[in-house]
């Protein structure tokens, strides 16, 4: 990765050379004349490349998405994506290296975007920046981003109007402690006060729902190692429940008010793992673990193999089908009494990725006029992810009711209640969800308000969802959780949710000194806290841990501590400066 990520800077360096002894800056400037308005139609059709570092599929976008943007822009969307091409930086690097990376370009902000901008491979769009009446609506985020640029080469995700100190999830959290309800129901909903309190509680569900379904054993607890980096990722999870995330070797409190290293034998990390190793003592652990992957994981949840899960994301999207929650069955956040859930503010200045129109796009004023539609209001409801819970097209999928409230369509109803759906020929035909928008970025946060519904964009917010979707087993929930409607409203209501402002902060590029002992480090730390959550005694536990602390010390630790230390300092004064920003 660091021999390819040398490439990428250097094929930049190389074009800005270039382009340097006829220009006075990095990237390559739009007409001079300025478009205070976009054309009301596109005579000429036109494919354009989407360079995504997001999307998961490579192709010429199909479906109903493809009839809109060819009905709206005569354009078409070749979709070039590096997760599917093999991913790493290799078709990233060619393309920069050829000197043309896409006629749009969705990446990351920051030093990439930086790069970018330097080599010449994006345009400054500030031409057509007086037409874009629906970007505008978010100056304050695309003038933060584009600071010190002397231009408008790129244009933030995620934005919201929501203020930055709320959360920007919607229903659900982030991060949770979600267990499977009916199983904790039949428990006798024993109380947890504490992380250590949930093994005797899943001890008993365990042994009350010992065999799946599918005749497979069932685990209280089942991991993975897909996304390990700079620790042991399901070890990092429970942290979040007591509203710490990572920043590099640091847990940083949300609030600002706490820093801790991850190998400080009393903190949030290490609490975790011998969290695991009394799980895995009690037989409440998946022997798999340490082989399976994140796919077969979610089989499991899907299969009913697993009790607990750190996201909503993958114990309900997994399990909580319409036939479950029907039976009664499904998971929902348990009521761990000293929680305090980390939850991410709405990012006031965008998320981390960035969208550039190219500096060689074939027809730029009409890239510049899509992404104007995407931040629009049909824009959101037509791009938006469909795990956020996008809506998808106003008369296809959903529709304003009689009493003016937005409400899913029949078709809308067998798409997102029942997973699959033909989409009428005048729509585009084919699969809904094949369908969908490839680019796989919201512009517009799904939590944010549309002003002509006043409801969220996200369909799971609408009241007449939530009154569809509602079943025994959320009103049992509920009657036990304060009478709350969501999770997050639970968690607001019993003050267990601790918000970090939304301040956009991105931590400086490793030096390279500090990346190599990283890299050797986190090796170490990644292995041991396996190790230690697999131990077969209080004192071998004991050992690795007293071996993980001297190695990594060895290897200079505290040198790379001390720069995330920083960063995580940094990355609170952002939020407090975003907080009084947006007040």
């Amino acid at each position: 990765m660091k021999l390819k990520r040398k490439v990428a800077i250097t094929a930049i360096a190389l074009l800005a050379a270039g382009l340097l002894t006829s220009c006075s800056g990095g990237g390559s400037t739009a007409t001079k004349s300025t478009t205070s308005t976009f054309p009301a139609k596109w005579d000429k059709e036109i494919t354009i490349d989407v360079f995504d570092g997001l999307a998961n599929y490579m192709g010429m976008q199909q479906g109903w998405f493809a009839k809109l943007v060819k009905d709206k822009f005569n354009m078409k969307l070749n979709i070039i994506a590096p997760n599917v091409a093999g991913g790493g930086d290799t078709l990233y690097n060619t393309r920069v290296a050829a000197g043309n990376l896409g006629d749009l370009i969705i990446t990351d902000r920051g030093q990439k975007l930086d790069e970018l901008i330097q080599g010449g491979l994006v345009m400054d769009a500030s031409s057509y920046y007086p037409a874009m009446t629906n970007v505008a609506k978010f100056d304050k985020a695309v003038q933060n981003l584009n600071d010190g640029k002397k231009g408008i080469y790129a244009f933030p995700t995620q934005v919201s109007s929501i203020k930055p100190t709320e959360p920007s999830e919607g229903l659900d959290p982030t991060f949770g402690p979600f267990l499977r309800w009916d199983l904790y129901k039949q428990a006798g909903y024993p109380k947890i006060a504490t992380l250590e309190d949930l093994l005797p509680v899943l001890k008993q569900m365990q042994d009350e729902q010992p065999t799946a379904p599918n005749g497979k054993k069932v685990y209280a607890l089942s991991m993975f190692k897909d996304w390990d980096g700079n620790m042991m990722n399901n070890a990092k999870q429970p942290t979040c429940f007591y509203g710490y995330d990572e920043l590099g070797f640091v847990l940083a409190k949300a609030d600002g008010s706490d820093y801790q290293s991850i190998l400080d034998p009393n903190g949030e990390y290490m609490r975790t793992l011998k969290f695991y190793y009394q799980a895995n003592q009690m037989g409440l652990v998946d022997p798999e673990s340490t082989t399976q992957n994140y796919d077969t994981l979610w089989s499991k949840f899907q299969n009913g193999q697993v009790l607990f899960s750190w996201w909503p994301w993958l114990g309900q999207a997994a399990y909580n089908t319409d036939a479950n929650l029907k039976a009664g069955r499904g998971f929902e956040i348990a009521p761990l009494e000293d929680m305090k859930v980390f939850s991410y503010g709405a990012a006031a200045y965008g998320g981390t990725q960035v969208l550039s129109i190219g500096s060689k796009a074939k027809d730029p004023e009409r890239i510049a006029a899509f992404i104007n539609w995407l931040y629009s209001a049909e824009g959101t409801y037509s791009n938006n992810s469909q795990t956020m819970g996008a809506a998808g097209p106003q008369g296809l999928t959903w529709e304003m009711g009689k009493d003016g409230q937005p409400a899913l369509t029949d078709f809308g109803k067998q798409v997102f209640l029942d997973g699959k759906g033909d989409v009428p020929a005048e729509w585009g035909g084919g699969d809904y969800t094949k369908g969908a928008s490839a680019l796989n970025v919201s512009l517009v946060l799904p939590n944010d308000v549309d002003p002509a519904t006043k409801q969220p964009f996200s369909y799971k917010a609408w009241p007449s969802y939530q009154k569809l979707t509602a079943n025994a087993l959320s009103e049992d929930w509920s009657s036990h959780m304060d009478n709350a409607t969501s999770s997050m409203d639970y968690l607001k209501k019993t003050d267990k949710v601790i918000v970090a402002p939304g301040a956009s902060y991105t931590a400086p590029t490793d030096s390279s000194e500090i990346e190599t002992l990283r890299n050797q480090i986190k090796a170490i730390i990644v292995q041991y806290s396996w190790k230690m959550s697999f131990a077969k005694d209080d004192a071998e536990f004991a050992s690795l841990q007293k071996d993980l602390i001297s190695k990594a010390d060895g290897l200079g630790y505290d040198k790379v501590l001390k720069v995330d230390m920083a960063n995580a300092k940094s990355q609170n004064d952002a939020r407090i400066a975003v907080a009084a920003a947006f007040k």
